[in-house]
């Protein structure tokens, strides 16, 4: 993007990918139906998911900085934990509280390394862009989770990418259309396929299938550790080297995920009697 695809037809190329991929696992593999209540039910996790998610990402990220996105979408986790508590009634515990505290300022530090943040007013729009973006990444993660627990998360994915591609279509299809698919070098459509089916496809089913498993507050801190894994890609292709504040960071933000994924003792001995 921009020189060969549009933003807007980007997304729609990645979700019109992923649902072609999402369908035919399921026609091969599945073939399990949703009643219409949780249907619904992944409508919205549609808009949320997928339509919002991408859309207002892509846009935001065209108006500001990729510091300030990613200091904006850290505040994923404490969004989901607040949205856990008002709708799965997920308690906020202190241990909870202080690991996605940590990995906060472990991803912050990671990430500003001495830039700074900046406010002015077309930055601030597209702050605000990706605030909506990371709070609707997150109310997904809410919503989607009583599905994961119901159906095979094909299935769930299936459905939830089956009703974004719609919400999406409207605003990529026209620079879908105009993209001259002839003239992609064999690289870009390369790229195109691994965002398609690395970051979308096995992304999203991983993550979704995870929810299974761990909470949406456990999922979401996840993200702390992607800061982590761009400085290590990063100085494996000679781009970044290590640092004494990102050996820090990451210690810190290791920590803040082992508080919020390890289950409480009390916890523990309940499951075991």
């Amino acid at each position: 993007m921009p020189d060969f695809v549009s933003p807007f037809a980007f997304i729609l190329m990645r979700a019109i990918g992923a649902v072609l991929l999402f369908w035919t696992t399921f026609l091969l593999f599945i073939r399990e139906k949703m009643i219409k209540k949780d249907l619904i039910r992944a409508a919205f996790a549609g808009i949320f998911g997928v339509a919002l998610n991408q859309l207002l990402f892509f846009k935001g990220l065209n108006m500001t900085t990729p510091i300030n996105a990613s200091i904006i979408m850290t505040s994923n986790p404490i969004m989901v934990l607040i949205m856990s508590y008002f709708i799965l009634r997920e308690k906020i515990t202190i241990r909870k509280a202080i690991g996605i505290f940590l990995g906060l300022v472990g991803a912050s530090n990671l990430i500003l390394n001495g830039s700074v943040i900046l406010l002015d007013s077309h930055h601030i729009m597209g702050n605000l862009y990706l605030l909506i973006n990371a709070a609707s990444y997150g109310a997904f993660l809410v919503i989607v989770r009583p599905l994961m627990k119901k159906y095979n998360p094909i299935t769930v994915m299936t459905a939830v990418f089956t009703f974004g591609t719609l919400y999406v279509l409207p605003f990529g299809w026209d620079g879908l259309i105009e993209v001259d698919y002839l003239a992609l070098p064999i690289t870009i459509v390369y790229e195109i396929l691994f965002v398609v089916i690395a970051t979308t496809y096995i992304a999203y089913l991983l993550n979704s299938s995870a929810l299974k498993f761990l909470s949406p507050s456990v999922v979401s801190m996840y993200i702390y550790t992607q800061p982590i894994l761009a400085t290590i890609f990063a100085v494996w292709v000679g781009s970044d080297t290590i640092s004494q504040n990102k050996i820090i960071s990451a210690i810190i933000i290791f920590i803040g995920v082992y508080l919020v994924s390890v289950r409480s003792l009390k916890e523990r001995k309940q499951k075991l009697s």
